[in-house]
C-alpha cells in the first residue's frame, strides 16, 4: 500500500491502574480532602497523560508504510476483511453502524501490542487532551475506585462544590449502575467514561449506602481539580502533597512552594504516593524549581535515539528535602523521585513505586482520531530502566496507620511521614 496518511504526533506517560489501595489521606476532614486515591479514575480522569508536547506545539508530518516491512494489509487480508464485512453488513439481526465497525477495526490492531498502545476516536482524543492538558473534566466531581476481586466500584471522594457534592453521594458510596447499564463488574475507566459526558446533560446513578440502595439523577458541571496540597508541619517543615501532573500542577505547586516559603519553612516534604502520572512538561518543570541545572531523565528508541530533559540554572531549592512514594506512584511521580535520588537532591521514603519506564507516542490523524505507540524507553539521570522494576527508596518503610479505629486521618498518625520529619530533624 503507498497511501500516505497525515499525522500529528505526541509522546504520553500513561497514567496506570497501580495499586488499588486506599489512600488513608481522603479520611482526613481538613487539608487531605482534596485527595483522590488508588487509581482514581474519578468520572474523570483519563488512564493516559501527556508527555511533553501541548497542542500548541503539535508537530506534522507525513508517513508511509516502510517497504523493507511485510505488509499487514496484503490482498489476501483486505479480501477476507471485505468478505466478512459484506456478510456482516448483509446479515446481520440489527442495523449496523459502519463507523462503529471500522473503529472496532483500528482498535484490533493494537490488540496483540502493549497495554499502553491503543485507538482513539475523533471524540476519545479530545476528552484525553482536555483531561490531561489542561487539567478539566466534565463530569460530577467523583472519585472512584475499583476492588480487583469483586469488580465493584466505590465512590471515594467527592470534590467540593461539584455536582455529586450537591447531590448528595458520599465517600463509600458503591456504583452499581449508571444510565441503566449494570456497572458491577465493567472496568473501572469503562463506568467512569459513561458517568463523563457533555455539560449540562444529566447521568442517572443508581448506588449501595450500607444496605439502603439510593438514585441519583447529577447535572454534569466542567470543572478544574487541584492537584495540589499544602500545609506548614511542626518545625517549619513544609509539605507539599501532588495528586496527579496535569499541565495546571506547575502553578499550584509553584503557589504554594512559595506560601510555605513566605512562612520560614526550613525543610520539605513531596508527597508523591498514589499519584499515577501526568504530563511530562509539568513534572520537568516543578523539578526545575528544585533542582539546580543537570539532567532529569533521557529517553531512547529502538534506533539508540536519544533525548535528554535538563534542569536550568534559573532556581532551585535550598532546603533538605524528602519525597514520599509508594506502589502507586507511577510514570511522571518516578521521574522525580529518580531525578532528586539520582542527583543526591533529597531522600526517598517509602516502598517501591510501581516501574513505568516506558513512553507512548501518539498519532493523530486528519479526521481527528488518534493512536498511541509504545515507542521509547526512558532512563534516570543515573542511567536506570525503571520499566517492570520501580525505584527502591532510599529508606523503606510500608505504611502504617497509627490511630485506632475510631480515629480520622492526621499526619502525626501517618508513620511515612513521621519518619521523614525524623529524616529532616536530623539533618
Amino acid at each position: 500500500m503507498n497511501a500516505k496518511v497525515e499525522l500529528r504526533q505526541e509522546q504520553f506517560l500513561p497514567e496506570e491502574n497501580h495499586d488499588k489501595n486506599t489512600d488513608p489521606r481522603r479520611h482526613n476532614r481538613g487539608f487531605a480532602k482534596g485527595f483522590a486515591s488508588g487509581v482514581i479514575v474519578a468520572a474523570v480522569v483519563a488512564a493516559a497523560a501527556l508527555f511533553g508536547l501541548s497542542r500548541s506545539s503539535l508537530v506534522r508530518l507525513y508517513i508511509s508504510p516502510s517497504s523493507s516491512s511485510e505488509a499487514l494489509l496484503d490482498d489476501e487480508t483486505e479480501e477476507k476483511i471485505e468478505t466478512i464485512s459484506a456478510y456482516i453488513l448483509s446479515d446481520y439481526y440489527e442495523d449496523v453502524d459502519t463507523e462503529e465497525l471500522r473503529d472496532g477495526l483500528f482498535d484490533g490492531l493494537f490488540e496483540n501490542l502493549d497495554s499502553y498502545s491503543r485507538y482513539y476516536t475523533a471524540e476519545e482524543y479530545e476528552e484525553l487532551l482536555e483531561n490531561t492538558l489542561e487539567g478539566t473534566y466534565c463530569g460530577i466531581g467523583a472519585g472512584l475506585q475499583q476492588n480487583t476481586d469483586t469488580m465493584l466500584v466505590t465512590i471515594v471522594h467527592v470534590y467540593d462544590d461539584s455536582p455529586a457534592q450537591e447531590a448528595g453521594l458520599q465517600e463509600g458510596d458503591v456504583i452499581i449502575e449508571v444510565d441503566g447499564v449494570d456497572a458491577t463488574s465493567m472496568e473501572v475507566e469503562e463506568l467512569a467514561e459513561l458517568v463523563r459526558g457533555e455539560e449540562g446533560t444529566s447521568v442517572h446513578l443508581v448506588t449501595y449506602r450500607g444496605e439502603d440502595t439510593i438514585e441519583y439523577d447529577i447535572v454534569r458541571r466542567s470543572m478544574d481539580y487541584p492537584t495540589v496540597e499544602s500545609e506548614m508541619l511542626e518545625d517549619s517543615v513544609g509539605y507539599i502533597a501532588v495528586s496527579e501532573f496535569t499541565q495546571a500542577t506547575t502553578d499550584q505547586f509553584v503557589s504554594a512552594l512559595e506560601d510555605l516559603e513566605s512562612q520560614g519553612m526550613e525543610s520539605l516534604i513531596v508527597d508523591l504516593r498514589w499519584n499515577p502520572g501526568g504530563v511530562l512538561s509539568s513534572v520537568c518543570d516543578i523539578l526545575d524549581e528544585i533542582l539546580p541545572e543537570g539532567l532529569i531523565l533521557y529517553t531512547e528508541d529502538a534506533n539508540g535515539t536519544r533525548v535528554e530533559y535538563t534542569t536550568t540554572d534559573t532556581v532551585s531549592l535550598d532546603v533538605p528535602l524528602v519525597v514520599l512514594v509508594n506502589g502507586s506512584s507511577a510514570s511522571a511521580s518516578e521521574i522525580f523521585a529518580g531525578a532528586v535520588q539520582d542527583r543526591d537532591a533529597g531522600t526517598i521514603v517509602g516502598t517501591t513505586t510501581y516501574g513505568k519506564g516506558v513512553v507512548q507516542t501518539v498519532h493523530t490523524l486528519a479526521d481527528g482520531s488518534a493512536f498511541k505507540l509504545t515507542t521509547q524507553t526512558y532512563y534516570t539521570p543515573g542511567g536506570t530502566c525503571i520499566q517492570g522494576i520501580g525505584i527502591t527508596p532510599d529508606v523503606e518503610i510500608e505504611y502504617e496507620f497509627l490511630g485506632g479505629e475510631d480515629d480520622s486521618y492526621s499526619y502525626d498518625l501517618d508513620n511515612q511521614i513521621q519518619k521523614a520529619l525524623e529524616i529532616l530533624q536530623a539533618e
